[in-house]
């Protein structure tokens, strides 16, 4: 924006900018009181505040250096909002400020035009046309979220931006990169990954069906998600079951992306050697279940909402906070003591025993190790072995929980075993070509 004072002179260039921003505040408010039947109710729309905003644009550069006759139209607008504000309330009973607020930010956007960059100004009018548009997006929202939502939000905000900082970077035990504040900085990355996939579940994809409550479930948990969908498909005729195994799939394509994300947060050098096996992982998982999806999708499944979802408590609990806090420095004491007596194989050999419980702190473990204690190449391969373990178990969920319907087996050996088997080459590739 800045480059087309070049060409044009700036205080035209300004003009208009305030011009047009001034007005499409105006229309944004006509649009709301028209879809709303509120005309009449607010003191004016488009041209008022096209007229504000070149008010406060002339009087501003009118005076460039007391700014006395921009301070006295600011006064003398508050004074004429304050005046049409009252009787609002005696005549309506109407007590909001939005309008009114809307107003004065339009005054100030000349001085904001002028003497601020063009991404904060443009930042600044989209900001209050979305707010001024999203008034009954909010209502919704309102009316939605459950009573103890905004203290769950507290919650986040006091373990990651409270609790955190505070905590001392100071080993607990010489020679194990073991402190309180990388035990919490590990709590509160998982707990925030949880906490998003929980609100897109309950807010932006309420109304979905059994394939996408799999793909966000797979965030957050792929056992647990697993194990949802297995006990719900027992309910289901044969020709839907094939729905939720491609939900289980899917589950899993995200859990790929899921640690492709925690490892890319602590250990960029991991990252990067892990990087494509992870993400052929969770294509040949998504693609897969996809494809299930698409060639039996039913439309009595497709519309089947995981009723367990829609009870589904918040995942940010301080109690599941302090266990997996409490699993982190388990896997840490473990991980070293194998590597100090039984070495590189004794941590491969782990790796595959850890994907029959909760693989995250283990892996999150690993990465945050330094490279002297163990390669990285060796951190990316145990990751991965401990995966693929992990979806040997998931697969016995599903097993389990299924019942015994021959048709939801075959499909659930079918499925899961061409991701174990594709999985398993993956990680044999990785060796001839990475160790």
């Amino acid at each position: 924006m800045e480059k087309l004072y070049q060409y044009i002179p700036q205080q035209l260039v300004t003009f208009l900018l305030v011009t047009l921003f001034s007005l499409l505040i105006g229309l944004s408010l006509r649009h709301l009181t028209m879809k709303n039947d509120e005309q009449g109710k607010i003191f004016g729309t488009d041209r008022t505040f096209t007229f504000i905003g070149i008010l406060g644009y002339l009087l501003y550069i009118l005076e460039p250096k007391g700014f006395t006759l921009y301070i006295v139209g600011a006064i003398v607008l508050s004074i004429l909002l304050g005046i049409y504000y009252y009787f609002k309330q005696v005549r309506l009973h109407s007590f909001g400020l939005t309008t009114i607020l809307i107003a004065l930010i339009t005054y100030c956007l000349p001085p904001i035009v002028v003497t601020q960059p063009s991404w904060f100004y443009i930042t600044l009018v989209v900001i209050v046309l979305l707010f001024t548009e999203m008034k009954h997006t909010f209502s919704d929202l309102a009316q939605q979220m459950k009573n103890d939502e905004m203290i769950t939000l507290a919650k986040f905000l006091a373990i990651s931006g409270i609790i955190l900082p505070i905590l001392p970077q100071k080993n607990f035990i010489p020679g194990i990169n073991l402190t309180p504040y990388n035990i919490w900085l590990t709590t509160v990355v998982v707990s925030g990954i949880s906490y998003f996939s929980y609100l897109l579940k309950r807010y932006v994809f309420k109304e979905s069906g059994t394939f996408v409550s799999g793909i966000l479930g797979g965030l957050y948990s792929s056992t647990a998600t697993i194990s949802v969908l297995a006990r719900k498909s027992k309910a289901v005729e044969d020709e839907g079951k094939m729905e939720y195994v491609a939900a289980m799939l899917m589950a899993i394509s995200m859990m790929f992306l899921r640690f492709l994300i925690l490892i890319g947060i602590f250990s960029k050098e991991t990252l990067q050697i892990v990087f494509p096996f992870l993400l052929a992982m969770a294509i040949v998982a998504g693609l897969l279940g996809y494809w299930l999806h698409y060639r039996f999708k039913s439309k009595q499944t497709a519309e089947t909402l995981l009723e367990d979802e829609k009870a589904d408590s918040n995942p940010l609990e301080f109690k599941v906070a302090l266990i997996f806090a409490t699993l982190f420095v388990v896997f840490t004491l473990i991980t070293h003591f194998t590597i100090l007596y039984l070495g590189e194989g004794g941590l491969n050999v782990l790796s595959f025993v850890v994907g029959l419980s909760d693989i995250t702190p283990f892996i999150l473990n690993l990465v945050q190790n330094p490279s002297t204690v163990v390669p990285f190449t060796t951190i990316a391969a145990c990751s991965m072995q401990a995966i693929i373990s992990n979806i040997c178990l998931n697969m016995c969920y599903a097993l389990f929980f299924s019942g015994k319907n021959a048709s939801m087996r075959k499909l659930i050996w079918r499925a899961f075993g061409a991701v174990i088997i594709v999985n398993a080459i993956l990680l044999v590739v990785f060796y001839l070509t990475m160790r």
